[in-house]
């Protein structure tokens, strides 16, 4: 069964890039398999935000993982929002966890998980993970396939 969009106002325009995450509009459609449960993945490998501190640009990877319920993200609105990112200053803990929960409240998912995998700032990368919600049972989670920093060894 095919469901139309909602409020999808992104999608199918020329958009310019949000000045900041806060004014990123985040969008949501139907899930066309509600009755379904089932793992949507979202990869960006090139993120970017700015150290609050310094000013100088902070590289992540990130993955997120959700079990819809009756929404999904809308993926341009979600580019979009990520890129707002780049102009924005937060420490990695705060970039990564603020991105989960608002997917979170938008989607209001069965579960959600994100990995935040920084690069090093000062020779030490940070790691943050967060989660909302619980595995359903029987639902096949992959491993998130980003391997730990080695640096150059």
């Amino acid at each position: 069964m095919a469901h139309e969009p909602v409020n999808v106002s992104q999608l199918g325009s020329q958009t310019p890039l949000p000045a900041s995450p806060d004014e990123a509009v985040l969008e949501r459609v139907a899930n066309p398999h509600p009755d379904t449960l089932y793992v949507a993945r979202f990869t960006q490998p090139e993120f970017t935000s700015l150290c609050p501190v310094t000013g100088q640009p902070d590289f992540a990877h990130l993955v997120i993982d959700y079990v819809p319920n009756d929404w999904l993200v809308e993926s341009k609105s979600l580019k979009l929002y990520l890129a707002a990112f780049r102009n924005h200053g937060a420490f990695h803990e705060d970039c990564t966890v603020a991105i989960g929960k608002r997917i979170a409240e938008l989607l209001t998912p069965h579960y959600l998980r994100i990995g935040g995998y920084w690069y090093p700032r000062g020779g030490m990368p940070i790691d943050v993970f967060w989660q909302s919600g619980t595995l359903p049972d029987g639902v096949w989670l992959p491993d998130q396939g980003v391997a730990p920093y080695r640096g150059r060894g």
